[in-house]
């Protein structure tokens, strides 16, 4: 199984209960299975993650681990659209796609390859609509398999040392 973090799942982590300094082993287990290809970020993703604080402890780590974390595939564009089109509405407005950010490019790599799997924090609201779709409702609608952070641990046997 490939998982596929949302940047949530980092940012969550550094600013809550894994950061950096405190709790280095998760960092290292990530790029441990980033190595492995169990555990990788899509470029979209990679991109806001550096589009964050420059002097933050999270970009400056995000930065020197890059090489290893990125999945080297670029998105395929019609997934892309797929997944706007059948997972959030095909008439969205622009500012409507704006909204959306690199969550479909998350998805679409997902739906990519069978052995994929979505990790995201975000929480399901089956009730929103449109641009306001969460990650696991849409994976759920178009039959994507997305997790949390926390089964994640578990499916690869987080253990820190």
């Amino acid at each position: 199984m490939l998982y596929l973090l949302d940047a949530n799942v980092l940012i969550t982590a550094h600013n809550t209960y894994y950061p950096i300094a405190r709790v280095p082993q998760f960092w290292e287990w990530i790029i441990d299975n980033a190595e492995y290809s169990r555990i990788k970020i899509p470029y979209e993703i990679l991109e806001e993650l550096e589009a964050g604080k420059k002097e933050d402890e999270l970009f400056k780590w995000v930065k020197k681990n890059k090489k290893t974390l990125l999945l080297d595939e670029q998105a395929d564009q019609l997934l892309v659209n797929k997944v706007i089109e059948q997972g959030y509405a095909k008439d969205l407005t622009d500012d409507e796609t704006h909204k959306l950010g690199c969550d479909p490019f998350l998805i679409a790599y997902a739906m990519a390859e069978s052995g994929r799997c979505a990790v995201t924090l975000e929480a399901s609201k089956p009730s929103a609509k449109r641009a306001n779709r969460r990650i696991p409702d849409v994976c759920k609608q178009l039959n994507i398999r997305c997790i949390d952070t926390f089964a994640m641990l578990r499916a690869l046997d987080f253990r820190a040392r």
